[in-house]
């Protein structure tokens, strides 16, 4: 099975430089999808068709709410989908769960972080289209969470009941294909690929 493939672009790159990944992750597969800065969604999505989700939104609703990044802006610029709850931007579960069916019912794409199982069970009752299980110690580390915890892709393989992704210092094609045999679907990654002097040949390889 081929993996789902989330790349997070956090915010390594500014200005042209996110095009410019963006335009190289395009030749690998136009299927991954990409979190990037709200800034950035309406060019990326005019010039490259990627898969592109906004790195966070907020549930407030149009009219007073100076500084909100609302899930209808992000929609009318292109965006597929947002990323929720992740570890450098954790949400309490109630506004996680307003915010979830704010972008629910603008027709978003939603794409949830959990630290662990706990949580990850939790978040499955908001159902959203992906699960994202990334231990926060393990986050732009050197050891990726399939060698440093595989039991807690086969716990959580086990015990979930439904699809999941992996994420956390995943960097090379070793580290994909443990998860996936150990019950993942895909997997998210961020500075393997965007710290990378050659992200092209980088991204290739993990998933050739």
């Amino acid at each position: 099975m081929k993996p789902i493939v989330v790349v997070n672009f956090k915010t390594y790159k500014q200005g042209a430089n996110v095009l410019k990944l963006a335009k190289k992750i395009k030749k690998i597969d136009n299927k991954i999808i990409v979190g990037i800065q709200a800034s950035d969604i309406e060019e990326i999505v005019r010039k490259t068709k990627l898969k592109v989700f906004c790195q966070h939104v907020d549930w407030q609703k149009p009219g007073r709410g100076t500084g909100f990044i609302l899930p209808e802006a992000v929609k009318t610029d292109g965006a597929k989908g947002v990323f929720l709850n992740h570890s450098e931007h954790k949400l309490s579960f109630s506004v996680l769960k307003k915010t979830i069916k704010r972008c629910r019912d603008v027709r978003l794409k939603i794409l949830v972080f959990a630290s662990g199982l706990p949580e990850a069970l939790k978040i499955k009752k908001l159902k959203p289209d992906y699960l994202v299980i990334e231990p926060p110690e393990l986050v732009g580390g050197k050891v990726s969470v399939s060698k440093s915890k595989p039991e807690l892709i086969e716990t959580i393989s086990k015990k979930l009941g439904s699809s999941f992704l992996v994420g956390a210092g995943i960097k090379n094609k070793e580290d994909v294909k443990i998860a996936m045999q150990l019950g993942a679907s895909g997997i998210a990654i961020s500075s393997a690929i965007t710290k990378a002097k050659n992200p092209e040949k980088e991204l290739r390889k993990l998933l050739k």
